[in-house]
């Protein structure tokens, strides 16, 4: 059975975590300026796509997500 106090748990401090990484996302340099990033600029255009950028946070959140997951097997 899932605890549902542990979920609870988890839920808030993936929240917290994206919100501190929002928080902070000026000061990280490379971040949303990675090659593969899309970037058009026309006149009075501008579209941004950040690819790249997506995928690397997409793999660290699934690989602590599963170090998560993993720890708590019994």
């Amino acid at each position: 059975m899932v605890n549902l106090g542990k979920i609870m748990v988890l839920l808030g401090l993936v929240i917290v975590g994206a919100g501190l990484l929002l928080t902070l996302s000026d000061k990280i340099p490379f971040l949303g300026k990675l090659p593969g990033d899309i970037s058009i600029k026309k006149d009075n255009f501008h579209f941004y796509f950040p690819l790249t950028t997506s995928i690397i946070i997409s793999i660290v959140l699934t690989l602590i997500l599963w170090l998560i997951s993993f720890l708590n097997r019994k």
